[in-house]
């Protein structure tokens, strides 16, 4: 089960217009033993934009190192203009609905599932955390099934709808003109009870990308709220910083699985499958290095600056993972 990708819906149960054949799924991470360990389940940012593959992979890898099982959630985004709305929220509540159903074929103890979320994707898993008990699932065996994480570690978070929002991951569920309703729904800070489970949120105070209001207006609601929580907020340090180490920075690892979806709509584009030019579908593919290996994206200079940062943002996966060890009583090997 090691790398096994897992569908998460049956085609008749999704129907995400701009799909083009694409299915959210999860990649597995899953020790070759028979011990029962907590399980990680991650999900990349994007800006529901993309899926990020600086973010799942090699993640998952880290924390398979510390323990855990592991799954990487690929879920559905809006790459064009077909707004995503809730459907990536019912991806993830299916996803933990699906790993705890079958936590014995997981090897995974059902109680210390944790999902992990970068960016959009942070704003995704805390959107499970405080609105798990309004998502209905189609397939009565699933719904039967909690889809509350016992855990959650938000990476540098979307969070608000509000004065410090990002723009563009609202845009992207609700369309150009999303209702207040929708909004207010979304802006997850006012949505903290003491229900939400226990949270490790971390960002970098210079984050010029998502600003670290984000993640301040989230651990002021749990403190509010008598919800466990820690906040790290580094020194410096840019969005996306992913692990955080060399790894990251020389994209090594950076598996792109997780980019299915834009490569399916590139492909039917080209092929006269949609309203699109074929060429807007080849600049899709190599936008995202489908095509080709995208282009070095940091200097030398900027290089140096982010080898500077690593020492103290780096540290965050073992940080958290201390601290879940002890809200969760988590012990690995």
């Amino acid at each position: 089960m090691i790398g096994q990708r897992i569908e998460i819906w049956k085609e008749d149960e999704y129907s995400y217009p701009a799909a083009y054949g694409f299915i959210p799924f999860m990649v597995s991470y899953i020790h070759e033993d028979e011990k029962t360990r907590p399980c990680m389940l991650v999900v990349p940012g994007g800006g529901y934009r993309h899926v990020s593959p600086s973010e799942g992979d090699i993640v998952a890898r880290r924390f398979y190192g510390m323990g855990y099982n592991v799954f990487v959630l690929a879920y559905t985004i809006n790459v064009l203009d077909t707004p995503a709305q809730l459907q990536p929220l019912h991806d993830i509540s299916r996803a933990v609905r699906m790993i705890r159903k079958h936590a014995d074929l997981y090897r995974i103890n059902p109680e210390k599932l944790v999902v992990c979320g970068f960016s959009a994707g942070g704003h995704l898993c805390a959107s499970l955390c405080v609105h798990c008990g309004d998502v209905k699932d189609p397939c009565r065996e699933y719904e039967q099934v909690s889809n509350r994480p016992d855990g959650a570690v938000l990476a540098y978070p979307v969070i608000t709808s509000g004065e410090y929002a990002h723009r563009d991951s609202f845009t992207a569920l609700f369309g150009e003109k999303p209702s207040e309703e929708e909004l207010a729904y979304m802006s997850l800070e006012n949505h903290v009870t003491p229900d939400m489970p226990p949270c490790f949120l971390w960002q970098t105070a210079s984050d010029e990308t998502v600003p670290v209001e984000n993640s301040y207006l989230f651990a002021e609601a749990c403190r509010k709220a008598g919800v466990p929580f820690a906040h790290h907020v580094f020194t410096e340090g840019v969005h996306g910083m992913s692990v955080a180490d060399e790894d990251w920075m020389e994209r090594r690892y950076w598996e792109p699985y997780t980019l299915e979806q834009i490569r399916l709509l590139g492909s039917a584009i080209k092929e006269g499958r949609t309203p699109y030019p074929a060429e807007k579908g080849e600049e899709i593919l190599r936008e995202y290095g489908l095509t080709e290996r995208k282009e070095e994206k940091w200097t030398p200079e900027m290089k140096m600056v982010l080898r500077g940062v690593f020492p103290e943002v780096g540290m965050w996966p073992e940080m958290a993972g201390r601290w879940l060890a002890r809200q969760l009583d988590i012990h690995v090997i």
